[in-house]
């Protein structure tokens, strides 16, 4: 058996909380599960300013949760990349444009899977995939 079995959260570094809780909910369909700011109190407890924010937010199949955060510690806002999987990649990419998502490149096909690209607001890349 392995001692490490799945990867459960990831920190992306943002500048608008707001905005970017916005896009992942509104257009990719993320849901949050949790939004927590620290008071004065809890971030002296945990050595972090007052006003520190994360939001933990998953897909609705579950799987990774991503943790938008205002505690950048030695991550850069906008230098991510990151990949979602559809089993439609024509239907993902008309939904997410109907939803004001604008593509970065048109999908294409590869030999492994068909993919396109997009951008949020703060400029990390997501790559939609369907694998062949």
């Amino acid at each position: 058996m392995a001692t490490l079995d799945k990867l459960t959260m990831l920190h992306m570094a943002v500048k608008n909380m707001d905005e970017l809780k916005e896009f992942y909910t509104d257009k990719l369909g993320f849901k949050v599960n949790n939004d927590y700011a620290y008071d004065e109190a809890h971030a002296s407890q945990a050595g972090v300013p007052a006003g520190s924010r994360w939001i933990s937010m998953e897909l609705p199949g579950g799987g990774t949760s991503i943790n938008l955060t205002n505690l950048v510690e030695n991550m850069k806002p906008g230098g991510m990349k990151l990949y979602l999987s559809t089993p439609d990649i024509e239907k993902a990419c008309s939904e997410l444009e109907s939803k004001g998502v604008e593509l970065a490149h048109e999908i294409t096909h590869a030999g492994w899977a068909s993919s396109f690209d997009f951008l949020d607001p703060e400029g990390n890349q997501w790559v939609v995939i369907q694998s062949k």
